[in-house]
């Protein structure tokens, strides 16, 4: 798997002696176990719902809770110095269904990031990658930004994090998020969304309308729907509950 650094770097001075032997001492004598199952790595990107034009790049390191429940870490890199940005819950379709309409607006919808082949786990076989993806068709996420750290190709970050979290949301149509993101990312990290959307395309027939594509249409008047990313309201309906 190719290493991707963040874009910035904390601000405040170098470790001194006294922090490093700190954590000697805590690696040879605490446990990080709530830490160890959080092993499930997929790379994506997310835009602020308030404010879509800000679009950063997502590093998430899931933990399986059990079939209807995932909660992710989210890192501007995946390498030992990547900067801790945010946090996201991933439920299933069962689950949001449950919620109560005003809570329902925090959650985005994902069968775009699946059926796009934008969202991607690297390293995992394509079977394997697959599988994966078809677990997450039709689920939806509530995700948080405590710090923009910025963008890998433009900068812009903030070496603290600053102000109030930002509620995240997902892409839903060709065109609204920025290309060049997309770019940078695989040309660092060596990925290909391109043939993931083709390999997923079947997925497309178990792809339920959702609540939430339509939020960001309008801040991306130039962008186009793809074949299983519907919105539930517009549709008239949804999927099984």
């Amino acid at each position: 798997m190719t290493d991707r650094r963040s874009p910035l770097q904390p601000a405040g001075d170098d470790k001194g002696l006294w922090l490093s032997a700190l954590e000697l001492g805590a690696k040879a004598l605490q446990s990080a176990t709530p830490l160890k199952k959080f092993d499930v790595y997929v790379v994506g990107f997310h835009p602020a719902k308030d404010d879509p034009a800000m679009q950063m790049e997502a590093h998430h390191f899931c933990r399986v809770v059990n079939d209807d429940f995932i909660q992710a870490t989210l890192f501007d890199g995946n390498t030992a110095d990547a900067n801790l940005i945010g946090i996201e819950y991933i439920i299933s379709e069962k689950l949001f269904h449950t919620l109560p309409a005003d809570e329902q607006q925090y959650w985005h919808p994902h069968n775009y990031e699946v059926l796009s082949g934008s969202l991607i786990a690297p390293g995992l076989p394509a079977p394997a990658e697959k599988a994966l993806m078809k677990r997450l068709l039709n689920s939806y996420g509530k995700t948080w930004h405590t710090w923009h750290t910025g963008r890998h190709d433009l900068g812009g970050g903030n070496t603290l994090p600053l102000g109030e979290p930002m509620l995240m949301w997902s892409f839903n149509r060709d065109g609204e998020s920025d290309p060049r993101l997309e770019q940078d990312r695989e040309e660092t990290m060596g990925l290909d969304s391109a043939p993931r959307r083709e390999q997923r395309q079947d997925l497309t027939a178990d792809a339920h309308p959702q609540h939430g594509v339509d939020v960001l249409r309008d801040s991306f008047p130039g962008s186009s729907p793809i074949p299983g990313v519907i919105d539930a309201d517009a549709a008239g309906g949804e999927g099984p509950v």
